[in-house]
């Protein structure tokens, strides 16, 4: 919990200054043609970071670096992290390069759509080419964020995305908007760049902490080696067992760069980014620093603590993940309105992003369960299960995702429905198959606590569809009603869920408050 708690301080930062850079975005670019190659530009490369800083390389790379920091020496530990750097470097270095060079069949691939509008497409592929070497430095990152981790440190790898954000924005506002003009490059070109800038800033955060923790990165390269080879053979299926909600994304991208006019892309990008902030907050954090945990207990043996520590893990998730699904439902045009309004980005803008939003929203406690449970087969040594499962969500959600938008006309907010309910499935059969094979995981304590958090959650719904509406019926629809609306409703929907949970007796409030209040207050203090 004070793991966790760390964890979910410095990720909030990151989220923090994520949505200032997309706020930024927003104003500057609103959801326009340019937007649109921007945002697909950067999606190709930054599927990295689920994949790798969230997904595939942490699953499989914590769990046999932190059985070596348990059951050999630091030096052997040490260089596995070097042929895994290595190995990183070479391989990854190498995908950007071919990354670049079929930048345009990429872009034909995941948006034919952009042929339609003049300049769109060239314009998408010069985005994916600046941006390309981003996936090298998160890959790398990645690896760095999973090395602090097993040694216990949370707080310095979490605020990276942090330092990516800061410099990403700072360095792309300076190119693109102060040196553009002196180097004949556009305000876009300028932003493109700072996401390169950004991923080395990212890396170079955590390099103190490396050398700190007696991590000095020297090339060594041994295909041969058993602990990177295990390492491999977990990362391929792993990569797939991650890979499900980004692919998702990616095929809704598919789909809605064939919807008429501008924007559709836009508004699935800025709703599902703005999603990530209650999604790390709670989810990746709680992920974060539960994986070293049931890793270690699983390489003790010690599977009864494993079963508590993942219930416990669950249960924590769903008390914060459930009533932010509820709040960012109901909450999201005045939430999307007060965040992104102005400048090229409308009201019209606002109604159709909020749409998505309250869509995405019904899947995040599908999404946040998913980063405990997958990893925790990784961590029994067992990559197969959350592999297909992941194989067969994407494949209902390209099925349900067209039948959205060729059957019923849904629009892209049915794109954003298709891969919330996939979410919520994935997240339930690996529940069930990973109970079965532990004999339990505490379901009686989890589903009470679930059902009680479930109803306070309904109760804080209700209090605040009443605020909502009556704010808005009175206010309208301008941004500074939005900002009324979320600063009067978001309170009111904390103190009723509050409430409700302390009548109900739930058992995971306390922990989780002071489990997150903690590092604040240390900070405060200091």
């Amino acid at each position: 919990m004070r793991s966790a708690g760390i964890a979910s301080v410095a990720i909030l930062a990151s989220r923090l200054t994520g949505l200032v850079r997309e706020i930024l975005m927003a104003r500057l670019f609103g959801a326009s043609m340019v937007n649109d190659a921007f945002v697909l530009g950067f999606r190709i490369p930054n599927l990295t970071r689920d994949l790798f800083a969230e997904g595939a390389l942490s699953s499989a790379f914590v769990p046999t670096f932190t059985e070596y920091l348990s059951k050999r020496s630091k030096e052997e530990a040490a260089r596995l992290a070097n042929l895994v750097a290595t190995a990183i470097f070479l391989v990854v270095g190498g995908l950007c390069v071919a990354g670049a060079l079929m930048a345009p069949a990429l872009v034909d691939l995941v948006a034919p759509g952009f042929h339609q509008v003049p300049g769109k497409f060239e314009l998408a592929v010069t985005m994916t080419r600046i941006m390309f070497p981003f996936l090298l430095l998160v890959a790398l990152a990645a690896q760095a964020m999973g090395v602090l981790n097993a040694c216990g440190i949370f707080g310095i790898p979490a605020m990276a995305s942090t330092m990516f954000n800061i410099g990403s924005v700072t360095i792309g506002l300076l190119i693109g908007f102060v040196l553009g003009p002196y180097l004949h490059i556009t305000p876009i070109h300028g932003m493109a760049i700072g996401v390169v800038m950004g991923g080395g800033l990212q890396l170079a955060w955590q390099v103190p902490s490396l050398l700190r923790a007696g991590f000095r990165f020297r090339p060594a390269i041994d295909w041969s080696d058993p602990g990177l080879r295990r390492i491999i053979m977990l990362m391929g299926p792993a990569l797939l067992g991650n890979a499900a909600v980004q692919i998702n994304v990616t095929v809704n991208t598919y789909f809605a760069s064939s919807l008429a006019g501008d924007g559709p892309v836009s508004w699935l990008g800025y709703a599902f980014r703005f999603m990530q902030l209650p999604l790390g907050l709670f989810g990746v954090a709680m992920a974060t620093a539960t994986l070293p945990s049931i890793s270690r207990s699983a390489a003790s043996g010690n599977f009864d603590e494993f079963r508590r520590t993942l219930s416990r893990s669950l249960a924590t998730v769903f008390l914060l993940t459930v009533p932010s699904s509820v709040g960012l439902f109901v909450l999201g045009q005045s939430i999307i309105g007060s965040i992104y309004q102005g400048g090229k980005f409308g009201l019209h803008d606002t109604q159709q992003t909020a749409s998505a939003l309250s869509w995405f929203a019904v899947g995040l406690i599908g999404y946040a369960a998913l980063k405990i449970l997958a990893p925790a087969f990784y961590a029994l040594g067992d990559s197969r299960t959350p592999m297909m499962v992941s194989l067969c969500s994407i494949v209902i959600n390209y099925a349900a995702a067209s039948a959205m938008i060729r059957w019923f006309g849904f629009g892209h907010s049915g794109l954003a429905f298709s891969t919330s309910i996939v979410a919520l499935f994935s997240s339930i059969v690996l529940f069930v198959l990973l109970r079965n094979r532990l004999g339990g995981i505490y379901g009686r304590d989890l589903m009470s606590s679930v059902s009680k958090v479930s109803l306070a959650a309904i109760g804080m719904g209700c209090a605040v569809t009443v605020s909502n509406t009556l704010l808005l019926g009175w206010l309208g629809l301008t941004r500074m009603a939005f900002l009324a609306d979320i600063a009067v409703s978001i309170p009111v929907g904390v103190l009723v869920f509050y409430g409700f949970c302390r009548q109900l007796g739930v058992t995971e409030l306390e922990p989780a408050m002071r489990a997150l209040a903690g590092p604040i207050t240390r900070r405060f203090r200091r």
